[in-house]
Formats: structure tokens, sequence, C-alpha cells
């Protein structure tokens, strides 16, 4: 594996950057539950509206993945804060719901443009999944603080899209500390962000896995809120109150995971932590009281950050220049937004808890090919079958570059080698020598 580039910003200017960029969908239930209720959406309608915010997030994302360096972090990242406040401040300023719709599409841009920079310049750190583990911690704890402030400030849609336009003002500062445009070291050789992706295979299935792993938990998480006031009988205040609780126990479960750091390494926490998440699902979708609703949701939130910082720590360790990152980024950040609808539409045709089953399932099935990459990407020389080798790497599937044959050496200082050749057919070399 290539070496890894020097660092690309400083750590708390990146960290500050991925809590702008992940905070929608960490705000996800709250945001569609307010749409629903302030501009009298139905649960689909409400779930298609914070769907396509998500969706604007992950197509900047996936535009972005090899641009970041050359339109420069500083102006990306600008760029990105710039759109959030536009689009949400817009988005709450009006009750006109094409002109939210409009709003939520910019603001989803500009999140997703964050969140791009910010995995980019995370990939190029000596050590990513401690970079992503710190922005994890830092928007589960912004995320609380508002669960716990939101249901205060009235109803409607204004104060969620309010808390991410002010989240945009907030981290505007800090971008004069991200590097301008890429501008390599004078003898240093330029790294090709363009060329083609290592790991071509593992970094398919590890994107095409998150992408379900995503939508699988934000299909809940977008009607977690109707599910605490509907299925188990609570009221807001009360569901906001387990939320603040549930992502206080995120941080703990991602304090805990950066203080083992590698020592688990990757495979178990995702492998096993997917697995437990599936029957925390099956248990919050399945709840009728405050007991249930609030262990299911809770635990679930205590292992969901654990796992989503290995993971985009392991897509960061596929490829340095951070392409990876911001791919695997954007395809969680694609199965985020169809999980709002999708969670909708299945629990409005098979109730809470077949889709909570179904969600269970997805979890399960994809939980063996994440560990199977993060096993792979762990051991000290990759199999062939994953990595793509690039042209004139080597002989066939061997990923390595074909070593100079040793100088021989014969005793005497009169030996020499007379003639010497190879058969292309076996690859073996003959040689006659002589001495006089």
């Amino acid at each position: 594996m290539p070496s890894r580039p020097r660092a690309r910003g400083p750590l708390a200017a990146l960290v500050a950057l991925f809590t702008a960029g992940y905070l929608a969908p960490y705000l996800l239930p709250t945001v569609v539950g307010r749409l629903a209720a302030g501009l009298g959406l139905g649960p689909s309608r409400a779930g298609l509206t914070g769907s396509v915010l998500l969706l604007g997030s992950a197509t900047a994302g996936f535009a972005l993945a090899a641009r970041v360096e050359r339109i420069g972090p500083r102006r990306a990242a600008r760029a990105g804060l710039l759109a959030m406040l536009l689009g949400y401040g817009s988005a709450a300023a009006t009750g006109t719901l094409p002109l939210v719709v409009a709003g939520v599409v910019l603001g989803g841009l500009g999140s997703g443009t964050a969140t791009a920079v910010a995995a980019s310049g995370i990939a190029g750190r000596p050590d990513p999944q401690r970079a992503s583990t710190l922005g994890l911690l830092s928007v589960s704890a912004v995320a609380a603080a508002l669960y716990l402030t939101l249901p205060r400030l009235g109803g409607g849609h204004e104060p969620p899209l309010l808390a991410l336009a002010a989240a945009a003002v907030l981290v505007w500062p800090v971008t004069g500390r991200l590097p301008g445009t890429a501008r390599p070291d004078r003898g240093a050789p330029r790294a090709k962000s363009s060329g083609p992706l290592p790991h071509l295979r593992a970094g398919a299935v590890l994107a095409g896995c998150i992408l379900c792993w995503s939508l699988a938990q934000n299909a809940l998480w977008g009607v977690s809120g109707r599910i605490g006031t509907g299925q188990a009988g609570l009221s807001e205040v009360t569901v906001g109150g387990v939320f603040a609780l549930a992502l206080g126990a995120g941080l703990t479960g991602v304090t805990t995971a950066g203080a083992l750091g590698p020592r688990l390494g990757r495979a178990v926490p995702i492998g096993a932590g997917t697995v437990l998440i599936a029957g925390c699902v099956l248990l919050s979708s399945t709840a009728g009281g405050l007991a249930s609703f609030a262990t299911g949701e809770i635990l679930w939130n205590a292992l969901y950050p654990v796992v989503l910082s290995c993971l985009l720590g392991l897509a960061a360790s596929l490829d340095p220049r951070g392409r990876w990152a911001v791919l695997v980024g954007s395809a969680s950040s694609l199965g985020t937004a169809c999980g709002p609808v999708t969670g909708s539409v299945l629990s409005e045709t098979a109730g809470y808890p077949g889709m909570g089953a179904a969600l269970g399932a997805l979890l399960l099935l994809v939980a063996a090919p994440m560990t199977a990459v993060a096993l792979y990407a762990a051991s000290p020389r990759p199999s062939s079958r994953w990595a793509r080798v690039p042209p004139g790497a080597g002989r066939a599937g061997t990923g390595t570059a074909p070593s100079a044959a040793p100088a021989l050496s014969v005793p005497g200082p009169r030996a020499r080698v007379r003639k010497a050749y190879a058969s292309a057919s076996d690859q073996k070399v003959y040689a006659s020598t002589s001495e006089r």
C-alpha cells in the first residue's frame, strides 16, 4: 500500500467540518417529524422529503470523490457551508412545500460537500480511524444537546433547519486553517489522485454493503419518533429525552472504541456489532412502552457509532488519497437518503414489527461481506482476488513489482558469466560459466 500523504488540514478543523456535514443525518427523525407536523405531510411524503435532503448530500459526495484536492479543501468547504446556510435557512423561512424541498436539497448538497472535504482530509492523517472517532464523538454530542433543546423551542419545521444553518455559520471560521490548494513539495513526486482506485473489488463490496447497512439503520431512525409517540404511547418530550440518552450512550461507545484503538481490530466490531444492531432494531420496532423503546434505542445508538467509525477507518485504509473514504461515505449517505422513505413504506405496509424484521435480516446479510473486507485489509499480503493490480505491477496477479535478478557471485576474481538466456515458456534461467 502506498505511503500515506501529508495530513491535509489540522485535526480540529476537520472534526468541526465533519460535525457540520454529519449533523443532518443525526437530526433526521426530528426533521422528518417536524416537516410532517408543520407542513401537514403524510408519513410517506415527509419521509420522502427527508430522503431528498440526504440524496443531495450523497450526490455531492460522489461528485467530489476525486476533486477535493483539485478544487482546494478550503474553497470546497466554504462552498459547502454557504450552501448549508442558504439552503436550510431558506427552507426554515418559508412554509411553501416546493420552496422547502428546494431549500433542503441545496442544504443537503452543502452537507455532502462538507463531509467530503472532511473525509478526504481525515484519510490523509496518520490514524484516520481515530480522527473519524473524534468526528462521531463531536456530532453525537451536538445532536444530543439539540434533542434536549429543540422540543422546548416550539413546534414547526423551523428549529431543526435553523440549527443546521447555524452549524454552518459556527464552523465557517475554522475553514481558514484548511489548505487552499494542493501544492506538493518540490522534488516530491506528484500524487495522481485521478489514477486507478486501489483495492477496487474490496472497496466496491464495502461501498455496496455500507449502502444497505445505512439504509437499514436510517429506515428505523427515520420513523423512531413515530414509533415512540404512536406505538409506544410516549410524548414528544419523552421521546426527545430517550434520543438524547441514546446519543449519550453513543458518546460512551465511541469513547470506549477510541480507548481500545486498534487492539480489537476492525473485523470483530464490524461483524459482531452489526449482528447486535440487528437485534436492537427488532427490539425498537416491536416496542410497546417506555422500557423496551428506550432499551432498544440506547443499545442501538451505543453500537452504531462504534461500527461506523470502524467502517470509515476501513475505507480510509484502502486508499490514502481519500477517494474510497469519500465514496464509501457517499454510499452511506445514499443509503441514509433511502432510509426514511423505505422505513415509511415498510411501516405502512407491514407495520413496525414487520419493518424491523426485514431490516434486521438485511443487516445480518451484509455483516459477513463487510467482515471479510476488514479481514482482507488487515492481512499482511492481501489476496489478489480482491486487489486490483495496476498495469506493469508484476506477474499475473501477484501485485508485486518484478525484482531485479540477483548478481552472480562466483569464487575467484577471474570468474565471469559467458552466456545467459531465459525461456519465455517456462521462465527458467540457464547460465553457462567457465573459469580460466
